[in-house]
């Protein structure tokens, strides 16, 4: 089956999708990288500098996600920058999560440590997909898989992955 978005660009907007990696897999573990793609296709992705109290790191989820804490030192945005550039772009949207239990608190804790409001808010990508979609979500993984061109666990590639998958489970299921 070929996945053709063409036909959704008049009939339905996609979903903003945001997506968080971290420094591990547990409730210690912090922000390190944080990707969007807008609604409109617009990608947004930047490296967060950890805080001096933010000292948690696992080295398993960077075997995942390939980023090194000398990259983040290196090519980081302080967190409150990174707070107000999220706020800039999504200011007043819902924005979806397929990692809503762990992207939300990642979230949460950039923007607390910012001292920045969250000025969009984050709900789970669950919430908009369809019965229909659901059954047909792991077919319409595959089907993005066979064709994406991208470095997977990358924040802004695994959002724009994720709304790629959500317009293939759409068509699949004629929504």
């Amino acid at each position: 089956m070929t996945f053709n978005t063409s036909i959704y660009k008049d009939r339905r907007r996609k979903p903003a999708i945001i997506d968080v990696e971290a420094t591990g897999f547990d409730s210690l573990s912090f922000p390190i990288e944080v990707g969007v793609v807008t609604s409109n296709g617009e990608r947004y992705s930047s490296l967060i500098k950890p805080y001096a109290n933010w000292d948690c790191w696992g080295e398993e989820a960077e075997a995942v996600h390939g980023i090194s804490q000398a990259d983040l030192e290196k090519y980081g945005k302080p967190g409150n920058v990174v707070a107000q550039e999220l706020n800039a772009l999504l200011e007043h949207q819902t924005v979806y999560s397929d990692g809503w239990v762990v992207d939300k608190p990642w979230l949460i804790k950039l923007f607390d440590r910012a001292r920045t409001p969250m000025n969009f808010w984050l709900s789970p990508l669950e919430m908009i997909l369809t019965e229909p979609m659901m059954e047909c979500w792991t077919e319409a993984r595959s089907i993005v898989a066979s064709t994406f061109d991208g470095k997977r666990h990358r924040a802004s590639t695994d959002a724009l992955f994720i709304q790629q998958t959500y317009d293939c489970a759409a068509e699949l299921s004629g929504a």
